[in-house]
């Protein structure tokens, strides 16, 4: 029997990714279905319920699971949900369809990833969404932009299916479903293992993080994602070479793992440090380390809001516990990485490390401190944007917490 921590909402995960001749026989069949396109976020979320990884869920969110995620964090079956996964369409396509009747979803390049019963059709108040979920309505914030982009209708059913892109292929040996993960976990004993989410190469930050974690669990499993973007973040090829270039010359062997899913970034901020627990949870994760400003974005959040949401939901929400971590920062004085519950020294001693001021100085060319990254990982780093072209560049700009 595993002693990893159980699936969300569940005592085995919830797969819906078809294989064999069942997906053959599937695939044909949704060749003559009416066609509804996903988005890239609605891809991302329709591979992570093809593998497991939004265990218990069986598809596409109704209305009255949309709206009790939205106020109170729960699915009408009682089961805790942060953020609501949702599909929608343009309302000509909604009008077409009939409630019972199955669709064909397919991406921006026409490829069939999977089925859908379409249960419900429903509208939803996007503005009530995003202030729910994002804390604000402003269309500057990525994920703002996103749901009020989505279409008029929302379709909800469960799904089957049938591919999960690129991610295999494009990033074999890093991409891992959460059967994989917690194959792997077993095999090397791991009983308690830590999460680290990442969107950025790991500076020296993210490095005093995860060897905390390593204190306390029996090894760490990097978590990057490997979905879209904003503008001007890393590449997930160049992230997974200067992440592993990190974890072979700095920590010892046995204690991290290197791994990727397939999702798009919302930048939710606390909700979304909650659904980053829920899913590393089927990934068979016990903790998720949570540290300054966790998938935020600007000044939308306080620094720590992602922390204190743990202690705003039903204790018994979540099996995958949050490891809660103050600020870290180089202190000269202490001559290494350190925390404010650590080092007794004045703000001057300090440098504070960021991903946006690493990609600000690397993007320009600036000298980078030694006590912000390791020199191999800079080396990396640095061919990286050395070979971009000038319309490839983004302007970096220090903003809300980055910039302090």
């Amino acid at each position: 029997m595993s002693q990893l921590v159980k699936p969300h909402g569940s005592d085995t995960l919830n797969i819906l990714l078809l294989d064999g001749a069942e997906r053959e026989q599937a695939l044909a069949a949704a060749a003559d279905l009416p066609k509804v396109t996903l988005s890239s976020r609605e891809r991302g979320d329709l591979i992570m319920l093809g593998i497991g990884g939004f265990t218990p869920l069986d598809g596409f969110m109704g209305q009255a699971d949309w709206q009790g995620v939205c106020d109170n964090m729960a699915l009408t079956n009682g089961v805790f949900w942060p953020i609501p996964i949702t599909l929608s369409t343009d309302a000509v396509t909604a009008d077409g369809l009939a409630e019972g009747s199955e669709v064909a979803l397919v991406d921006a390049d026409g490829e069939i990833m999977g089925s859908m019963v379409v249960n419900e059709k429903y509208t939803i108040d996007k503005a009530h969404e995003c202030q729910q979920v994002f804390k604000t309505t402003d269309e500057e914030h990525p994920g703002v932009k996103m749901v009020m982009a989505q279409g008029e209708v929302n379709l909800a059913g469960p799904v089957k299916v049938f591919s999960q892109g690129e991610f295999p292929e494009k990033y074999a040996g890093i991409y891992m479903t959460p059967e994989e993960t917690r194959a792997m976990f077993e095999a090397r004993g791991w009983k308690t293992v830590a999460a680290f989410q990442t969107r950025n190469p790991m500076h020296r930050s993210h490095e005093h993080l995860a060897k905390i974690a390593i204190e306390i669990c029996d090894g760490v499993m990097v978590h990057s994602l490997l979905g879209n973007l904003k503008p001007g973040d890393i590449p997930a090829e160049v992230r997974q070479e200067a992440i592993g270039t990190l974890v072979e010359h700095y920590f010892v062997e046995n204690t991290v793992v290197q791994s990727g899913y397939p999702l798009d970034m919302r930048y939710a901020g606390p909700r979304e440090a909650l659904l980053h627990a829920l899913f590393r949870q089927n990934y068979g994760c016990s903790h998720l380390i949570v540290g300054r400003d966790h998938a935020g974005v600007g000044d939308y959040y306080g620094p720590f809001d992602a922390h204190h949401i743990f202690d705003e939901i039903p204790e018994d929400a979540l099996i995958t516990q949050p490891l809660k971590i103050d600020w870290t920062f180089w202190c000269d004085k202490c001559g290494t990485m350190a925390s404010m519950r650590t080092c007794p020294h004045s703000a001057e001693d300090r440098v504070l490390v960021s991903g946006t001021k690493l990609r600000k100085l690397l993007s320009e060319g600036g000298d980078v401190p030694d006590n912000f990254s390791r020199p191999e990982v800079l080396a990396v780093l640095r061919a990286y944007y050395e070979g971009l072209q000038d319309h490839e560049k983004v302007k970096v700009e220090l903003k809300g917490h980055s910039a302090r």
